[in-house]
């Protein structure tokens, strides 16, 4: 019985993780493709945005993030490629390791400084990132900022004043969206994360168009 209960356990991981993709590439952006039908999320790797930009050496700025998608479209787009799926990331994407035909596209890309090693998930191209570096091969010839702090500093920007906009939308461990008022049981205990969705607002309409609800105390 207990054989029977592991090999179901075993055939159902694919469908938690998601298949395989395999398939032709179409290039979304810098670490996101379309292949054979399915959304990837390329494993172990960060491409620059595709609104980035970054600086040459003599400070003029330039689009970094839509040069990396040309490159990377014009060595993949209409490419099959095999991936192994790892993981789905929080926008229901694929995240998979990819291959065309024998090379791992995301070493490739780490590689030619089209994209950085994504340490905080892999350290599998760490080393591929560092040669690029010292080489200067593409993005590592200019100024440029990592992907993720470049993320981190939209988000930033976009936060509103907590002075003016003082109620806290807050997301339960349940996924239940939920705004506090100033003054009320749990306003002053409750913290504020932006990287999990959760936001402040200026008003209380505002809140409730944007789907939070009234928390009861």
């Amino acid at each position: 019985m207990l054989r029977i209960c592991a090999m179901f356990v075993l055939c159902l991981l694919p469908q938690l993780v998601g298949a395989d993709p395999n398939g032709r590439i179409r290039v979304i952006d810098g670490d996101t493709w379309d292949v054979g039908g399915d959304r990837v999320r390329l494993f172990g790797i960060d491409a620059p945005e595709a609104d980035q930009t970054c600086k040459r050496p003599n400070g003029d700025a330039w689009p970094c993030g839509q040069w990396v998608s040309q490159q990377i479209a014009a060595r993949f787009a209409g490419k099959v490629a095999r991936c192994t799926a790892m993981d789905t990331d929080r926008y229901g994407r694929i995240v998979a390791r990819c291959h065309v035909g024998s090379r791992d596209a995301g070493r490739m890309m780490v590689s030619e400084g089209l994209a950085f090693a994504y340490r905080k998930y892999s350290m599998d191209y760490d080393l591929d990132e560092k040669a690029a570096a010292v080489n200067g091969r593409g993005l590592h010839a200019n100024q440029v900022q990592r992907p993720a702090q470049f993320r981190a500093a939209k988000r930033s920007v976009a936060q509103p004043s907590r002075q003016d906009c003082p109620i806290k939308g807050n997301i339960s461990s349940k996924g239940t969206r939920i705004y506090h008022m100033p003054g009320q049981e749990h306003y002053d205990k409750t913290r504020i994360n932006t990287a999990k969705g959760e936001r402040w607002f200026c008003a209380e309409a505002e809140a409730k168009q944007a789907g939070w609800r009234r928390a009861r105390r």
